[in-house]
């Protein structure tokens, strides 16, 4: 592991166990940015991007709820960019069993473009009767976003609402179980990584 890992990886294990979430910035670095999104995995294959459904077993679309399309990322095909980016939460991953003492072990990962206005409403990320989720990893690829562009992820924490700006190279780590969120409506199409760390293999 890299010195800058190791720094990035006591921000973020600082961030779960004093706040449920962490956001830092360059986990991903432009150059690593610019591969994810002109990878043929990312950039022929929006066409073929899914509408995203609200529910795990009975799975609807709703907009009025979501507005995303997303595309499920499977590790054995993944682009080279996107390697990386899976190499890096497993490290991530590594470091947090041993560090905060978790049983981490397994990601879900997909594409994720939201159009513009499209937006997600206040959610939380683990399902009632599925509780394998433990971490929502958000990464984003978005270059030069200004604030008036809106598209901010909403964190809802007891100490007050926490938005953020969905930057390129910027990571956001949160408790699933814990703090519910939302996306606002943007005013260009918004790209991220989002995934999940669970405590089962696959």
């Amino acid at each position: 592991m890299s010195a800058l890992n190791q720094r990035v990886f006591e921000q973020i294990a600082d961030g779960l166990a004093d706040r449920g979430y962490s956001v830092v910035d360059g986990f991903l670095t432009s150059t690593e940015v610019d591969q994810i999104l002109q990878s043929d995995e990312f950039e022929k294959n929006k066409l073929h991007f899914r509408k995203a459904a609200v529910g795990k077993t009975d799975k609807q679309i709703n907009e009025g709820i979501r507005g995303d399309y997303i595309q499920w990322i499977d590790p054995a095909t993944a682009s080279p960019g996107e390697s990386a980016y899976l190499h890096r939460l497993r490290e991530l991953i590594a470091y947090l069993n041993q560090n905060l003492f978790l049983s981490l072990k397994g990601i879900d990962l997909h594409r994720t473009v939201y159009p513009i206005g499209a937006k997600y409403q206040r959610h939380l990320d683990q399902f009632h009767h599925d509780d394998h989720r433990k971490l929502s990893v958000i990464c984003y690829l978005n270059k030069a976003w200004k604030e008036q562009e809106g598209g901010q992820l909403r964190l809802y924490h007891t100490s007050g609402p926490l938005d953020v700006l969905p930057e390129a190279g910027t990571l956001v780590c949160f408790r699933s179980d814990q703090l519910e969120h939302e996306v606002l409506p943007a005013k260009r199409e918004r790209y991220s990584l989002t995934g999940w760390i669970t405590d089962r293999s696959y």
